[in-house]
């Protein structure tokens, strides 16, 4: 997905700083998941979790 719509992430989430917290782990969760696999992405996992969640709506 290509620059997901932030307002309508934030109506998923309680606020803004839930939003940043949830992108934040999740980013970390496909970084470690992604490292223990000896895998290289060429996109940044904040870039991935912010797809992911915008995916799940």
């Amino acid at each position: 997905m290509l620059n997901p719509n932030i307002g309508k992430l934030i109506q998923n989430c309680e606020n803004r700083y839930r939003l940043v917290i949830d992108v934040a782990r999740t980013a970390r969760d496909i970084s470690s998941k992604a490292a223990e696999a000896g895998e290289i992405s060429i996109e940044k996992p904040v870039s991935v979790a912010i797809d992911k969640l915008a995916s799940e709506l």
